[in-house]
Order: C-alpha cells, then structure tokens, then sequence
C-alpha cells in the first residue's frame, strides 16, 4: 500500500515547521556571544572583553580536571567545577593559543557548576579558568604537558 495524499502533506507541514523552528534558533543559541573576548589574541584582552576590569583573585574553589600528561593534544579532556556559591559564568582560556578563549559557559541559578570538553590543545601550556560569582571573578590556573600537538602539529 503506497503513501496516501493526507499522510504526504501531513509529511510535508511537519518538516515545514521542523525548518521554521530550526531557522530561528541559531540566533537565540548565539544570543549571548562575546565575539571580542573570542577574537582577541591574548590573554588579558580576552578576559577583559568578557569581563571587563574586575579584578581576579586566585581560588582553590575552582577544580580543573584534566590529564597531567596528554598524548594527543588534538583530544584532551577537560572537567572544570567549582564550589564557590552563586557562580554565574565558567570561562576556560590557554594563553599559548591563537585565539586564548576556548569557551565560556554561563551557569544558570539550578544549575551544578560543572563543565566538561575536549579541546585541543597544540603544546604544553596552562589552562586558564576564570570563574564569575557575585559579581567578583575568581581564576585557577593548571598546567598541561602535551606529547603530540593538537593543532597542526
């Protein structure tokens, strides 16, 4: 038994809406976008375009998880977390990089403050991480030893 004409344009008007929804997000997903703190090419002008110039203060509130030694740096795992109440927003940077901005994760009210990636990474070099809560901007830093680079090397 074929397709009958209404299970067609029922077919149709689904992946209709199916593309009018999907046109739209895109937007909404980058709505928050900090196209500067991404395209700046050091550390310190990264940070201040995503936080402007509030101080930093160290924290051993903030945990980095991530391999001492990776053997491949176009694959290494990356788990931040933090205990310090009220985080708003987990940022994680490698100055070394040409871009030293990896990503920036706001951290909603019910939300576990706790985030995980693989990143590349091309050398040996520090992880960043700048943690912002209650209005104040706490940083952790943790070296990482690469053994194959990541990015093109």
């Amino acid at each position: 038994m074929g397709i009958t004409r209404r299970d067609f344009c029922k077919s149709v008007a689904g992946s209709a809406a199916s593309v009018a929804v999907l046109a739209f997000m895109p937007g909404n997903l980058l709505a928050s976008w900090s196209e500067k703190a991404f395209s700046a090419s050091k550390l310190d002008d990264a940070i201040a375009a995503k936080f402007g110039s509030l101080p930093i203060q160290e924290s051993t509130a903030i945990q980095i998880k991530a391999p001492e030694i990776a053997e491949n740096g176009a694959f290494v795992p990356v788990t931040v977390a933090t205990s310090i109440p009220g985080a708003t927003n987990i940022s994680i940077f490698t100055p070394a990089n040409f871009s030293p901005m990896v990503a920036s994760f706001d951290v909603l009210p019910r939300m576990k403050p706790e985030v995980s990636l693989r990143m590349r990474m091309a050398k040996t070099e520090n992880l960043v991480v700048v943690v912002q809560a209650g209005g104040k901007l706490y940083r952790a830093v943790r070296e990482v030893k690469v053994t194959i680079g990541g990015c093109g090397g």
